[in-house]
């Protein structure tokens, strides 16, 4: 942080507050009329250069950076090629394989039939797997279909082959690297060639992949769209041998690659402040006639509407699906009227393209169209990539693609000063769990660049979350929190908004993000060069670094909890653990609430990467590495907490040796059941038997020894059958009851 001046702190402090006796004290001037000027005046000034200095810091782009790659790579084993069975004959089909086979890899071709679901590919899989070592990779050509998906015209069946591959990978437990060649899915080097945005929405779709599942992430590869892609194939070779990693070192592997005419170009994430002189400000863009505004009853539509209605907008466009219906949609009329502004509310659904062509002929002609701010869209809760299916991801796509296009389309002939889409940092760098909104927010960055490539204004806007609401719901908000993006003053999200359309600016990133925090969750699958030249993360890194080299990566705490766990009995040592997991996803969380030991972590809000931070403070704390998935392995504390003492501890696993033997019988009786039917009747037996024992103070049968000074405090037995399957039931009495 930059050293402040408390001088000069307090002085700007007191020009805020308008204390015009104190400025004239500190200045050693007397109260004048032109003083009384001249305060408010700075005031603003220094409020203004403030919220400059905000909204820079909020602002991002992508771009693209040459690398430097070897001639020729070479490939080992057998590598599987993933095609649409449509496909199998293309050339670049033909010549992709020829290419991996010149490197030395074994091909194996991979044929998946329209639309094909995982089930049906992990079976395939299995099939070609079965009968030797797993394959050194996996290359996917499936992005290359580009055909529509019968659901939706938003969704392209090499998206949805895309996802089904990748999640079969997972079920039939290949663990091998996938990477995924598009044709014209980005803009890189020196190209004048629109994207393709149903391509683009494979990368963010596959970027999340990558974060939820990085066991199993290979890389991106785009080729360009015209025929020299058959040219460069050679370097697609290099990138899969691995050399396109080199050079990288401690920041990490790249994964996502341009591979054009002239060189392979990486994808980096860097500042870019808005260029203003120090005594000149350039203006925002000043709306005009009618802007329609799509999702404009929601949270993000209203907080537009309210700027822009400021702004000097003579006719606001209101829609949503329920029009006037919306709650709070009348009130939000009136204030906009208050504004001066002329309102109109009205129930559309612009993925419904014929009522949206019905309502953009009714836009008054006094008052004509000269903007659209698409808000419209749905954001789903965070899961994991594997939990998704694919009507679920079409659905979500859907909602928000589709709309945009639609209005592309119908007003691709009329005059605008502004075509704005919302779209959101997920598409950028990724949120886990998010996968289908990330494909979808991908695709808006792509239809930007397509209508600027066309002479069309577009402007894209990859957001962070907003305060208020609207962006984000409230629990990936405080995800997006606790990784370091809280949300933004809505105000000066939409002046971000205005000086993007004013400068003409096709794709912009608007995030307020904490490095310090951000970096620790985006990164716990190791370093992504992504964010390599933002200032603060080379900071951070630099600081690390400094900090390996001096040795002061401490064991000695680590090396501590184990010797004293190593001490304890079994059944104690048990019931520690499960202390420090709960100790540690209640860090994780944020908070205690709801953190039971029986309770699945999906439950309890947990993601793939809040997932892996709790690996890495268990693996921290414990001296050890873990796996990446343990915590969705053993998914509740209790079974993390038996699993970390079964590996930690092997010497002490000896079987019954506390066990009482009284309860033997009621163990073996429990594990020999083989239907639910009985497992569950046993279970209910001791549930029953358990609130016996805790029934009274005042029953015989409650009383208990009290605990021994320094154990560590019971977990209330009451809460924890709350959300008890008969897995964690007996896992309960296991640790209750002393059993190893």
């Amino acid at each position: 942080a930059a050293v402040v001046d408390p001088v000069e702190e307090q002085f700007w402090r007191t020009v805020q507050e308008g204390d015009l006796q104190q400025v004239a004290r500190t200045l050693g001037l007397e109260v004048t009329d032109a003083l009384g000027e001249v305060v408010p005046a700075l005031s603003a000034w220094r409020q203004a250069g403030k919220e400059r200095a905000t909204v820079d810091g909020w602002r991002y782009r992508v771009v693209w950076q040459p690398r430097e790659l070897p001639a020729a790579g070479s490939l080992h084993g057998t590598w599987l090629l993933a095609v649409p069975e449509t496909w199998t004959d293309d050339e670049l089909t033909l010549r992709t394989r020829d290419a991996l086979t010149k490197a030395g890899a074994d091909v194996v071709r991979l044929d998946v039939p329209d639309n094909a679901d995982r089930v049906v590919l992990a079976e395939r899989l299995a099939a070609l797997t079965s009968s030797g070592e797993p394959p050194a990779g996996v290359l996917s050509l499936l992005a290359l279909d580009g055909a529509p998906d019968k659901r939706s015209s938003g969704v392209s069946r090499g998206l949805l082959a895309s996802m089904a591959l990748s999640q079969a990978l997972a079920d039939a437990g290949l663990v091998t690297p996938l990477w995924a060649v598009t044709r014209g899915a980005v803009v890189a080097g020196a190209t004048t060639e629109a994207p393709d945005a149903g391509q683009a929405a494979v990368w963010g779709l596959l970027r999340v992949a990558g974060l939820d599942d990085p066991e199993r992430a290979g890389g991106l590869v785009d080729l360009p769209a015209g025929d020299d892609a058959h040219g460069l194939l050679p370097r697609l070779t290099v990138l899969l041998s691995g050399h396109g990693a080199e050079g990288a070192g401690e920041r990490g592997r790249e994964t996502e690659f341009a591979v054009r005419a002239g060189g392979v170009y990486v994808r980096r994430m860097v500042r870019s402040p808005r260029d203003e002189g120090p005594t000149t400000a350039r203006p925002g863009w000043k709306p005009r006639g009618t802007v329609l505004v799509t999702g404009g009853t929601g949270a993000l539509g209203a907080h537009v509407a309210r700027d822009l209605a400021r702004e000097g907008a003579e006719h606001l466009l209101l829609t949503s699906r329920r029009g006037p219906d919306a709650p709070g949609a009348e009130a939000l009329r009136e204030e906009l009227t208050a504004l001066g502004c002329r309102v109109t509310v009205a129930a559309c659904d612009v993925a419904d393209r014929a009522a949206l062509a019905a309502l953009l002929d009714g836009v008054p002609e006094e008052l004509p169209l000269t903007a659209v701010v698409h808000t419209a869209g749905v954001v789903d809760r965070a899961r994991p990539f594997t939990d998704i299916d694919a009507d679920e991801a079409v659905d979500l796509v859907h909602a928000k693609v589709v709309g945009a296009q639609h209005l592309h389309e119908l007003l691709a002939g009329r005059p605008l000063d502004a075509f704005v889409l919302f779209s959101s940092g997920a598409g950028v760098w990724g949120n886990g769990g998010q996968a289908p909104y990330a494909a979808a927010n991908a695709h808006l960055d792509a239809l930007a660049e397509r209508r600027r490539a066309a002479g069309l204004p577009a402007t894209s806007i990859a957001w962070g979350a907003w305060a208020g609401g609207g962006m984000v719901d409230a629990e990936v908000g405080e995800q997006l929190l606790r990784r370091g993006v809280p949300a933004m003053e809505p105000g000066l999200a939409v002046r971000a908004l205005r000086e993007a359309v004013a400068d003409g600016d096709t794709t912009l990133v608007v995030a307020d993000i904490r490095w310090d925090r951000f970096v620790p969750a985006y990164c716990a699958h190791g370093h992504r060069p992504l964010i390599d030249d933002v200032p603060e993360v080379r900071d951070l890194l630099a600081r690390r670094h400094e900090e390996e080299a001096a040795g002061q990566d401490d064991t000695t705490a680590a090396d501590g909890l184990r010797g004293e766990l190593a001490a304890l009995p079994p059944a104690k040592r048990r019931r520690r653990l499960v202390d420090l997991v709960r100790t540690h996803v209640a860090t994780v969380l944020g908070s205690g609430d709801g953190v039971r030991t029986g309770k699945a972590f999906r439950d309890m809000g947990f993601d793939s990467l809040t997932a892996v931070e709790l690996r890495n403070r268990l693996g921290s704390a414990l001296g050890t590495r873990l796996p990446a998935t343990i915590v969705f392995d053993h998914p509740t504390p209790n079974a993390l907490a038996a699993h970390l003492d079964d590996e930690l501890f092997p010497e002490d696993e000896a079987p019954g040796t506390v066990l009482d033997p009284r309860l033997r019988e009621i163990e073996a009786a429990y594990r020999a059941a083989a239907d639910p039917a009985g497992r569950q009747e046993l279970a209910d037996a001791l549930r029953g038997l358990l609130d016996s024992w805790t029934a009274s103070p005042g029953d015989p049968a409650s009383t208990a020894a009290p605990a021994h000074t320094g154990d560590p405090a019971h977990t209330d037995v009451d809460e924890e059958l709350v959300d008890a399957s008969d897995e964690d039931m007996f896992d309960l009495i296991d640790r209750e009851l002393g059993i190893s």
